[in-house]
């Protein structure tokens, strides 16, 4: 590698994970990882992995082990900013808990891009009282939308698969074959395992998997026609995700907020990116927002995520990103169209939707 290539001005593209499960496979999935990162900021906590895919230099960094949520997520957004100041864009990529609704046929392994919709530029910010009868959820703001480049690329990838269908499991499966120790993680679960019950049945016991005392209640599940045959596997989603710094684990709560808002996934750290980087939230659906919460599909879900990931990485024109505005300079510039959090006053929603 090249004196020019560590230079931290170039590299404009910046990769957060969360958990470990997604920055395994997230580095997996570069063209090629450079042999060490640049020299970094003084009081940057981050460590980054180096790389590139198609002809951009990415930086990745994922949260502390064991720190979780949006404080965690902004502390890493902020450090990640400073030791790489001519950054363009970030991806937010990784797992959530899934909306499954009539309108949104969201299964297990399946990916969910924020776009915007409506007031929000997709993702929005909420916070969920104590998810009991009569407790009432607020939308606090929402995170900008993303870069038009960046948007332009997702219209572009989302058109090439309606066209000739994507190549996500055929890239995850060249992926474990190369590196066997991936193999009992990152390959997909049994169909069997991607179970939805219904929102009134809560999983008893906390000390005991939902395959020993849930599964084998068959009369408690959501029956569902199994997808066609000519149909992409897994479905890429395109639509609004829900962030907030509590778990969502309430399927009564979670399904008002799919039908009232079309929230189609949650998660717990992109709204801490809020007012500091622009970008795009990429969720592997690993569960269902519910009681029944595990981690059989993690590891898939990981992997899909980061695989659409990189297809959308490689979708973007370089000239575009290198002619755009760094981020740093937007913000000190307050240059509000590029970074804004929007404001929603703390408006509740309480009369609107109780539960």
């Amino acid at each position: 590698m090249t004196s020019q290539l560590q230079r931290v001005q170039e590299f404009h593209i910046g990769w957060i994970c969360a958990v470990e499960v997604e920055y395994v496979i997230a580095s997996e999935l570069l063209d090629e990882e450079f042999p060490e990162a640049p020299q970094v900021s003084p009081g940057d906590d981050n460590l980054y992995t180096c790389g590139r895919i198609g002809r951009h230099n990415v930086v990745m960094a994922c949260l502390s082990k064991g720190k979780y949520g949006l404080t965690s997520a902004a502390s890493v957004a902020k450090d990640m900013l400073r030791s790489f100041p001519a950054l363009r864009v970030g991806l937010m990529v990784g797992i959530g808990g899934g909306a499954p609704s009539r309108q949104n046929d969201v299964r297990l392994g399946d990916v969910v891009v924020s776009i915007p919709s409506g007031r929000t530029g997709g993702i929005v910010h909420y916070e969920l009282g104590k998810t009991v009868q009569n407790e009432c959820f607020e939308r606090t703001g929402s995170l900008d939308a993303p870069p038009m480049f960046l948007l332009s690329a997702v219209q572009k990838l989302s058109t090439l698969h309606k066209r000739k269908g994507h190549q996500i499991p055929q890239l995850i499966g060249a992926t474990i074959t190369q590196n066997k120790r991936l193999r009992k993680v990152y390959t997909k679960p049994a169909s069997t395992t991607d179970v939805l019950f219904d929102s009134s049945f809560v999983h008893a016991d906390s000390s005991s998997a939902c395959s020993e005392i849930c599964f084998g209640n068959g009369d408690r599940a959501v029956v569902r026609l199994s997808r066609p045959e000519d149909m992409d596997d897994p479905v890429i989603h395109y639509g609004l995700i829900a962030s907030a710094d509590r778990l969502m684990k309430d399927a009564q709560a979670r399904d008002v907020l799919a039908v009232k808002e079309g929230v189609l996934c949650f998660e717990m750290e992109a709204a801490g990116l809020m007012g500091r980087f622009p970008c795009i939230v990429i969720r592997g659906i690993c569960d269902y927002s519910d009681t029944h919460k595990n981690d059989i599909w993690q590891g898939y879900a990981s992997a899909t995520a980061a695989a659409y990931a990189k297809a959308l990485i490689s979708m973007v024109p370089s000239e575009e990103v290198a002619e755009s505005i760094p981020v740093a300079q937007c913000q000190d510039a307050s240059v509000n169209s590029v970074v804004r959090t929007v404001d929603l006053s703390r408006q509740s929603c309480c009369q609107a939707y109780r539960y």
